[in-house]
Order: C-alpha cells, then structure tokens, then sequence
C-alpha cells in the first residue's frame, strides 16, 4: 500500500464509498480529531501506568479507529455493493459505553471524594491525560455539529461524552498513582 497517492493534491479526499469532498469539510475535522485523540491516548499509554489502565487505552484506540471510519462514511454510503457481497462497516455498541462506565465507577471508589473543580496538571503523566481529555470534548464538538449537518450515528456523541468523563476520572487516579497533588480551582484566589 502507498502512502502518497497524489490525489489529494488539490485539497480533495475521499470518504468512504468513494464520495469526494474538500479537505477542511466537517466530516473530516470531526475524524481527523478523533484521529488526533487516538493519538494522544497513544502518548498516554506510553507512559509509566498500570497494566489494566494500559490495555483499557489500548481498546479504546481500537474503538476510536472504529469512531473514525463510522464518521468517515456518509449515512448514504454505510452499506455498499461490491458485486454479489455487501460491504459494512464495523460499529461501537452500547456495551462499548457501558464499559466506560464500569470503569468510570472502578476508579472512582479509589479516590477522594472531590469537592472542587480541579486544575490540570501536577504530573506529566497527567497533563497528558487532561490534553486527551479537552481533544475529545473537542471531538464531541465537532461530532455534535456534524450531526446537525449531516445526520451521523447518535453513539458516537454518547461515547465521546462518556470517554471525556473516564479521561477525567482517569486524569485524578493517575494524580493518586503518581502521589502527585490535586490542586482544587479556587476563584479570586492565588495558589
């Protein structure tokens, strides 16, 4: 397979089942973000974290690459002919969110009950988590727009949410992991 294929030469690129479209159209910012979210969950999982938070990232990019094909295929184009067999493409599923949910609440019967928004940071690891955090609710957005243009599978929406609150959660366990400190958001006061 080649990497240059020269036909996005002229700021064209093809979605899925062959549909031509401009480069900065909204179906392509929404996958190309989640494309970099995949990509900073890849940065996260690459530091020192614990084995079970590692494989949990790692079937998430998979899921995130799942996302990025289901939003590069035009509602139009989900099931094509290709001569007597039909093409389909895979799906995250509701069971998809609802491990995202499970694991949510696994991690927050280990912390602290948090009674002040919280300021990034305290340790690399983190902050890396908390740049994945903001990238995917930047997803939602743009997923949340797209679908308001062109109708899109509602999942999606319900899993970007939902990974944005296990990043977060995950940001603070990682804070308790590393013994870093959480430092609270406290307005009109310096820290």
């Amino acid at each position: 397979m080649k990497i240059y294929t020269k036909t996005g030469d002229k700021g064209l690129t093809s979605l899925y089942g062959g549909t031509r479209v401009h480069k900065n159209h909204l179906r392509i910012e929404a996958y190309g973000t989640v494309d970099e979210l995949n990509s900073h969950i890849g940065l996260l999982r690459d530091q020192e974290i614990d084995t079970t938070t590692s494989n949990n990232l790692l079937k998430i990019q998979n899921e995130l690459f799942t996302i990025g094909a289901m939003l590069a295929t035009p509602p139009e184009k989900e099931t094509l002919k290709n001569g007597k067999e039909r093409l389909t493409i895979a799906k995250i599923s509701e069971s998809d969110i609802q491990f995202l949910e499970q694991e949510i609440d696994r991690m927050e019967k280990l912390l602290p009950t948090m009674t002040h928004f919280i300021l990034p940071g305290g340790h690399q690891t983190v902050s890396f988590c908390h740049i994945a955090r903001c990238v995917c609710r930047r997803s939602e957005r743009l997923t949340v727009h797209l679908d308001q243009n062109e109708p899109i599978n509602g999942i999606i929406i319900t899993y970007l949410n939902r990974l944005s609150d296990y990043l977060f959660v995950l940001a603070r366990k990682l804070t308790l992991d590393n013994k870093a400190q959480e430092r609270p958001w406290l307005p009109n006061k310096k820290n």
